[in-house]
């Protein structure tokens, strides 16, 4: 939609995912991420950290269950997604307003790590036409275990 506020953030996962289901049987995995910035002190020699950003993030189907999967708390991870606020009155009678973001891509980030990936069968709603009838895997090119240049 147009005027929404999209953003990346670069971070931490502060827990596991958590994946539940809607009683339409939709998954949804929440997690959030930690994002601390950290700047250079010419004076001390030495890295600052600033203030951390914790972002409560939410992602849907077949996305929710890859993200349980293949994430845990402590990995850094790559997350895109539109900013939502969203006000609600706690227990005591108090009005509060948290920043969540509705997610649409995730990933782990390779600065310090690698990473396998692996395709899911399921298309999460897009249609993916069938492989050629009599055409080996090994002409699949994301099955190749080199670039094929």
């Amino acid at each position: 939609m147009a005027g929404e506020t999209v953003i990346t953030v670069i971070g931490n996962l502060v827990d596991d995912p958590e994946l539940r289901f809607t009683p339409s049987g939709a998954a949804v995995a929440k997690f959030r991420v930690a994002s601390t910035p950290r700047t250079f002190d010419r004076q001390t020699n030495e890295w600052k950290d600033g203030e951390s950003l914790f972002l409560t993030c939410a992602v849907w189907r077949q996305a929710a269950e890859n993200v349980a999967e293949s994430l845990q708390r402590g990995m850094r991870v790559i997350v895109q997604g539109r900013l939502k606020q969203r006000s609600y009155e706690d227990r005591e009678g108090i009005k509060r307003t948290v920043f969540e973001l509705d997610v649409e891509e995730v990933g782990p980030s390779l600065r310090n790590a690698t990473a396998k990936v692996a395709k899911t069968s399921g298309g999460g709603g897009v249609q993916r036409s069938a492989p050629a009838v009599g055409r080996p895997v090994a002409d699949d090119a994301w099955a190749a275990p080199e670039p094929p240049f």
